[in-house]
């Protein structure tokens, strides 16, 4: 490896602004904030997936006039 072309690493505590999670990584950042983290995303809460499922049912509801 060259020699003084490498960016640092430092150890940081990311910060999410929605629920305020916090959780040490390593980034050439010396701060890091997010939006959205694993503990409020739907994705990974598992409330996508309902959330999908009311749309397909609405859907079929409107589609063949039940109610």
């Amino acid at each position: 490896m060259k020699n003084k072309i490498h960016p640092n690493l430092y150890e940081v505590k990311v910060v999410c602004t929605s629920c305020g999670n916090e959780f040490i990584t390593h980034s050439t950042k010396k701060e890091i904030r997010v939006d959205t983290c694993s503990n409020c995303h739907p994705f990974y809460t598992g409330r996508q997936r309902f959330q999908a499922a009311a749309g397909r049912i609405e859907k079929f509801n409107k589609k063949y006039g039940l109610k």
